[in-house]
């Protein structure tokens, strides 16, 4: 990587993360200058990322889903993820493209990393997503929705599984392309949020 720990962000990183996002050079090189002023490495910890998404759901508790998201891009397992790590991150939980957001979805519930989706491991990612949404805003949702069990049984029944059955990452991918009601489910969505957050951290 050379220079990540500069204060200029590398215009091989900075081309990349251009193509790949839809972020602006003035954007990255913004938060880049604040990621380094939290995270003088160059890399950020577990911690240092569960405390940015607790900065951004603070009448819920994203712990569970933060430390999910960090496993899900730490693709070399050594605990932290560099800048372009984590702003691909943020990009494809908050806005990413379809297809890109999706397997990166398949890989956040796939929890033991072993390639296929087992209905316990629905049921964990889910567990998290709804401890992100706040007590009130539970109340709201529909009655076959309401707990995360429910949810998980929503998810396994579109595909037609068994208790025991797994689901592969082309079957996944498919199956929820072809529902947007099962991309609903299986995601916690709130870009507009997280973008507002990023845009403070810049001033």
């Amino acid at each position: 990587m050379g220079n990540t720990k500069s204060g200029a962000l590398s215009k091989e990183i900075l081309d990349d993360l251009k193509l790949n996002t839809k972020y602006t050079e003035e954007e990255l090189c913004a938060w880049y200058a604040t990621f380094l002023k939290e995270c003088p490495t160059g890399r950020i910890t577990k911690e240092q990322f569960e405390g940015i998404y607790a900065s951004f759901f603070p009448d819920a508790d994203p712990t569970a889903y933060a430390r999910h998201v960090f496993r899900s891009f730490d693709t070399n397992a050594d605990g932290t993820l560099d800048f372009k790590e984590y702003i691909v991150a943020l990009h494809l939980t908050s806005s990413g493209k379809t297809l890109r957001k999706l397997e990166w979805a398949f890989a956040l519930y796939d929890v033991d990393g072993n390639g296929t989706i087992s209905k316990n491991e629905v049921q964990e990612i889910v567990r998290s997503i709804f401890n992100m949404i706040p007590g009130e805003d539970q109340k709201n949702l529909p009655e076959d929705e309401n707990t995360p069990e429910k949810r998980a049984d929503k998810i396994w029944n579109f595909f037609g599984k068994k208790e025991d059955d797994k689901i592969g990452e082309g079957e996944f991918i498919q199956g929820v392309m072809e529902n947007k009601d099962i991309l609903r489910l299986i995601q916690f969505d709130e870009p507009k949020k997280i973008q507002e957050k990023l845009k403070e951290k810049k001033h």
